[in-house]
C-alpha cells in the first residue's frame, strides 16, 4: 500500500510522526509537496506529474495543507478526487473548514451551538454589528487562518473600529464574535478520526494571553474523560463539515461546550504529548481503512461493468458443472377419472 502525505515540508512534526507510524505498520509513505504537482486534464485523464514523471500506484492521499496555500493544495486534493483516489478529509471539507464564517454557518444548521458571530462587509454596517455582539471586550477574527494568527481582542469601540476599518481597507473580512469571559485563556481540543473521539486536552493560554493556542506559548493537559456534551458536539461538527480528521476547538462556557472552530489538517505534537497517545498512528489507520474501502469500490464497479457488458467471466469447477447439470422434468401427472366412470366401464 501506498499513502501520499501532502506537505511542504518533511521535518514538520506531523509529517515525520506520519511517516513514521506508517513505515511502522509496513506501510509505503510518499511526502509529496503539492506545490510540485503538475496538474493536467483532458486527453488521457486527470494526471499528476512531479518533475516531469506520472504519480501513480498511490492508493490514499493524506492532505496537510496549510492555510498559506489552500488554493492550489486543494485543487491538488481535487485532482487526487477526480483520479478515484480515496482522500483523508475531501477537498470540499477542507473549504469549508478552512473559512471559520462558513464554517460557522454549516454546523450552525445542524443545530450545533457556537457563539454569537457577526459578519459584515462595509464599515458603516460595523456600528449595528457591534450592537448584536452587545458588549465589550469582543473578539475579531479573519476568515482563515491558524495557530492563533488574526485573532484579535478589542476592549472598545475604538479600537475594534480601528482594527475592522483597517482590515476592510486591505480586503480582509472580518468576523465578530462574542467574548466568553469563563473560556478566557482557555480552550478544549477534541482530535476526531473516523468519528470517534481519539483523544483530548484543555489548553491554557500563557500569562497575559487570551488565545490558548500553543503557537502562542500555551500549554496542553490531558482530559481524561472527555465530557458527553463535549464528545458529541465535536463528532458532530466534524460529520456536519465532512472531515474524517479533525481538530475540534471548543469553549468551556456557563451554558455548556460552544464550537469555536474546526482545524482540517491538526497538528498534534502537544497533543501526543499530553496524553501520551499515538495519534499518527491512528491517522495512518484510518488511511488505510479508506483505502481498502475505496478498493472493495473499484472492485465492485469493474464487475458491475463486466456484467452490463456481457464479458463477465464464466464460473469454473463444482459451481460451474452444478450450473451446467440439466434439470429433470417431471412426466406430466396421469388424468384422474372419476369413479362412476370406472363402474361403466367395468
Amino acid at each position: 500500500m501506498r499513502i501520499v502525505v501532502l506537505s511542504r515540508s518533511k521535518t514538520l512534526h506531523s509529517t515525520r510522526r506520519l511517516m513514521q507510524e506508517a513505515r511502522a505498520l509496513g506501510v509505503e509513505c510518499m511526502i509529496v509537496n503539492p506545490l510540485r504537482c503538475q496538474l493536467s486534464v483532458g486527453k488521457g485523464g486527470p494526471q499528476i506529474c512531479i518533475m516531469g514523471k506520472n504519480l501513480e500506484g498511490v492508493d490514499v492521499v493524506v492532505p496537510r495543507i496549510g492555510t498559506s496555500i489552500t488554493e492550489y493544495g486543494l485543487l491538488v486534493v481535487r485532482h487526487f478526487e477526480h483520479m478515484g483516489v480515496p482522500v483523508v478529509n475531501p477537498s470540499d471539507a477542507i473549504l469549508n473548514s478552512r473559512n471559520k464564517f462558513r464554517a460557522l454557518q454549516t454546523c450552525s444548521a445542524k443545530g450545533l451551538a457556537v457563539p454569537l458571530s457577526v459578519m459584515g462587509r462595509s464599515s458603516s454596517d460595523l456600528p449595528n454589528n457591534m450592537r448584536l455582539i452587545g458588549r465589550f471586550p469582543m473578539i475579531m477574527k479573519l476568515l482563515q487562518g491558524a495557530q492563533g494568527i488574526g485573532v484579535m481582542l478589542g476592549h472598545d469601540r475604538s479600537s475594534v473600529e480601528s482594527v475592522v476599518s483597517t482590515m476592510l481597507e486591505m480586503d480582509k473580512d472580518l468576523v465578530l464574535q462574542e467574548f466568553i469571559k469563563e473560556a478566557s485563556g482557555t480552550d478544549v481540543r477534541v482530535l476526531v478520526v473516523g468519528g470517534k473521539v481519539v483523544a483530548a486536552m484543555r489548553r491554557n493560554a500563557k500569562k497575559g494571553e487570551f488565545r490558548a493556542n500553543v503557537h502562542r506559548g500555551g500549554f496542553g493537559e490531558r482530559i481524561s474523560r472527555l465530557p458527553k456534551s463535549y464528545e458529541r458536539l465535536a463528532l458532530a461538527s466534524a460529520k456536519a463539515l465532512g472531515l474524517e480528521i479533525a481538530g475540534v476547538d471548543l469553549l468551556e462556557s456557563s451554558v455548556g461546550p460552544l464550537l469555536l472552530e474546526v482545524n482540517s489538517s491538526p497538528g498534534f505534537e502537544e497533543l501526543e504529548k499530553a496524553t501520551k497517545i499515538n495519534v499518527a498512528e491512528k491517522m495512518i489507520r484510518q488511511a488505510m481503512k479508506q483505502a481498502h474501502a475505496g478498493h472493495r469500490r473499484l472492485a465492485r464497479a469493474h464487475a458491475a461493468a463486466l456484467k452490463r457488458s456481457g464479458t463477465a467471466p464464466k464460473p469454473k469447477g463444482r459451481k460451474a458443472a452444478a450450473k451446467k447439470k440439466p434439470v429433470a422434468k417431471r412426466a406430466p401427472a396421469k388424468k384422474r377419472v372419476p369413479a362412476k366412470s370406472r363402474a361403466k366401464k367395468r
